[in-house]
């Protein structure tokens, strides 16, 4: 630049000015124990990318996949409440073993259509919101799953091939359900579940096609049995304190970007199930779709006092829940 040094001077000040204080971005941090390519994943993504542009970049979202961030579901309420990150997506069920409400979504055989989990989603929403509250924290929006299948290494073709099983389940209620049904389980997350996985300690693993794709279980288990145990959901969650702390404005544009990921993510899970088969099978995974009389007898029989404990655990809100959802038993 030639000419007046005190005009080359304001002209620096004002591009520092626009680089560092007018356009300085809020950064908020986002975590999710699952694969950028699952659904949770897509949601938290498509969240980021809403926030950016709804807020012209003023706020990013600085999203972590695959619990790089050390969180797993389980525990992702008390992070955001404790502000380790600012916001977080996790696993409903794995939520239930400290918040029994969050167990409704991954109760066996009580939503296995996608018009029953909508309803069950809806009528939860409130006491959903009502409890992250209280944590200090607002439901941002959920992300539904895929129904849950069976991965196995072997085909499960009897009774006899179910108590086979050493499964590996996502929350307290399918572990109980599976181990009345004579397989033996446990209730881990992925992230620990995948070394076992690997050593063949665990053969089989309770998911929907969408989370053992995200895995590449197919490396280690390539039959899927489809029994549509459930239509669970993942929820995500923000810090209130670091939701106020924006301006109105911006709220607003948070609110927006979450409303419209929950449209998009219930939107994504049409036809979700067909991408899953396709990629299932082009990666060698035999998919049973016809699981024998006697094998779904077992489940079910074996699940029968599920939505009974739920109850139970939850209270009141539990019975106003099922109702509101046109399942109470």
């Amino acid at each position: 630049m030639q000419g007046n040094p005190s005009i080359r001077l304001m002209a620096g000040m004002a591009i520092a000015f626009m680089a560092h204080g007018a356009y300085a971005a809020t950064t908020l941090t986002m975590a999710t124990e699952y694969p950028a390519t699952s659904m949770p994943g897509q949601g938290v993504s498509t969240f980021a990318e809403l926030v950016r542009a709804k807020t012209a970049g003023s706020v990013l979202i600085d999203a972590s996949y695959d619990a790089a961030r050390g969180i797993k579901s389980g525990d992702m309420i008390d992070a955001v409440e404790a502000r380790k990150v600012d916001a977080g997506d996790a696993f409903a069920g794995a939520l239930a073993t400290k918040y029994p409400l969050f167990g409704v979504s991954s109760l066996p055989f009580l939503a296995d259509s996608l018009s029953k989990a909508r309803n069950l989603n809806k009528a939860a929403r409130p006491a959903y919101e009502k409890l992250l509250a209280a944590h200090g924290q607002k439901l941002l929006y959920t992300t539904p799953w895929p129904a849950s299948g069976i991965w196995s290494k072997k085909k499960i073709d009897s009774v006899a091939a179910l108590k086979s099983l050493n499964i590996r389940t996502y929350d307290a209620t399918s572990q109980k359900v599976m181990q009345k049904a004579g397989a033996r389980a446990q209730n881990i997350s992925f992230a620990d579940a995948m070394p076992l996985i690997a050593s063949g300690e665990v053969n089989a693993v309770l998911s929907s096609g969408d989370g053992g794709a995200g895995r590449k279980l197919w490396e280690h288990l390539p039959n899927f049995a489809e029994i549509n145990y459930a239509m669970p959901i993942s929820v995500a969650t923000m810090n209130l304190q670091a939701y106020q702390a924006l301006d109105a404005r911006t709220r607003r544009a948070i609110d927006q970007a979450a409303a419209q990921t929950e449209t998009e993510q219930w939107k994504r899970i049409d036809g979700r199930l067909q991408q899953n088969y396709a990629n299932m099978r082009k990666n060698g995974v035999a998919i049973n779709t016809a699981v024998p009389l006697p094998v779904r007898k077992a489940l079910k029989d074996a699940a029968s006092d599920s939505v009974a404990a739920w109850k139970a655990a939850v209270g009141p809100e539990a019975d106003a829940i099922l109702k509101q959802a046109g399942k109470q038993r």
